[in-house]
């Protein structure tokens, strides 16, 4: 607990797909700040059941597996109380929600990942908009008392940044199935405060990093591969920035967004608020990883050309305050990696073990 009681203390905040790796490192801050904090998650996207199928073809599959234990783990000895459910059944979530009577909602659930929701729009539709809707429907219930409701949109709705940088007035124009549901989710969200007086915030990260992710994100791509010994594979010539951001300085926003009135019905830019390139990124792991080698491949046409997300509007109204640039954040990701990586790559997570981890009242 901070020496300084945090404004949130004492709420009740709800985390829609918070044992994912946004939600549950949310979760845990949040608990650590004095929060009364729950996570619901069906465990069933880019989580342990999607993970568990996947285990004896993906390389990957055992590390991952053991990340989700340790998340698992990790809420435990919170005493976070976890609702295993999925979030498309909105009987259930409505249930859930009236149980746990929060007073702010996260949703977090959705198909995280573009290249994912390209090759299977339908269940993208279906984890990500039908989600939130449910989600939205529930929260403006007279049975609830919801006093902010915290939608996680994405950068890739701006689609290509003209000018290499974008604020929140920017004109959206998203490319690919991804962005589309994203700024689809934003218009729902917005119409939900429009016909209901439903409380939002809008939140629009970039290029996230941090501890725990099974995503393979660009930055968690490279130092697998380093770590293996393996060369690193870069799409593209190395010169595409991005607004990298590590988990815990979005955190800090999003909690900050709660605590104030001033973000009631906004959308916020939360990142670094300075892109980097890729090249960059390589740079800084050849300098833990001496000798390995790169290997540049034909960049992805559905990807837009991104860049700085300007973030002088967060840090006007909520005292938005990034503390982790890619050197210091993403040189804490890779001594991570090395600190853990013979102990995650130790044997496989025992199923029974993470479904009654997940199936307990915890008090």
């Amino acid at each position: 607990m901070s020496s300084e009681t945090h404004p949130l203390a004492g709420k009740k905040v709800v985390i829609i797909g918070g044992a994912g790796f946004i939600g549950h490192n949310m979760a845990l801050k949040m608990k650590s700040e004095g929060v009364d904090v729950s996570v619901v998650d069906s465990l069933g996207v880019n989580n342990y059941y999607a993970i568990e199928r996947e285990r004896y073809t993906n390389p990957n599959g055992e590390v991952y597996l053991n990340f989700i234990k340790q998340r698992m783990n990790l809420l435990h000895a919170a005493r976070i109380p976890f609702v295993e459910i999925d979030a498309r059944d909105y009987h259930g979530l409505s249930e859930a929600m009236e149980d746990l009577n929060p007073d702010a909602i996260v949703h977090l659930a959705a198909v995280a990942h573009a290249n994912r929701s390209n090759k299977d729009p339908y269940s993208t539709f279906d984890h990500s908009l039908r989600t939130l809707e449910n989600a939205l429907d529930v929260a403006r219930s007279s049975r609830l008392n919801v006093e902010r409701f915290v939608y996680f949109s994405s950068s890739m709705v701006y689609g290509t940044f003209a000018d290499g940088v974008v604020d929140e007035e920017t004109s959206c124009n998203p490319m690919g199935i991804y962005g589309a549901l994203k700024f689809a989710g934003e218009k729902m969200v917005i119409a939900y405060n429009q016909v209901f007086d439903l409380p939002f915030t809008i939140i629009r990260p970039s290029a996230l990093y941090g501890e725990r992710c099974v995503s393979r994100r660009v930055g968690q791509a490279l130092i697998e591969n380093a770590m293996r010994g393996n060369r690193l594979t870069i799409n593209g010539d190395g010169s595409d920035c991005l607004d990298f951001t590590y988990v815990q300085d979005l955190i800090g926003g999003v909690m900050g967004a709660l605590s104030s009135t001033d973000a009631a019905n906004e959308i916020f830019n939360l990142t670094y608020g300075s892109a980097r390139s890729l090249n960059q990124m390589v740079d800084i792991i050849r300098d833990h990883f001496p000798g390995i080698e790169v290997q540049h491949n034909e960049r992805d046409s559905l990807m837009p050309e991104r860049g700085t997300l300007n973030v002088d509007k967060a840090r006007s109204l909520i005292g938005y305050d990034p503390q982790y640039p890619l050197e210091r954040g993403f040189v804490d990701y890779i001594n991570w990696y090395k600190g853990n990586w013979d102990d995650l790559n130790q044997g496989a997570v025992d199923a029974g073990q993470v479904v009654y981890l997940t199936r307990r009242a915890w008090a």
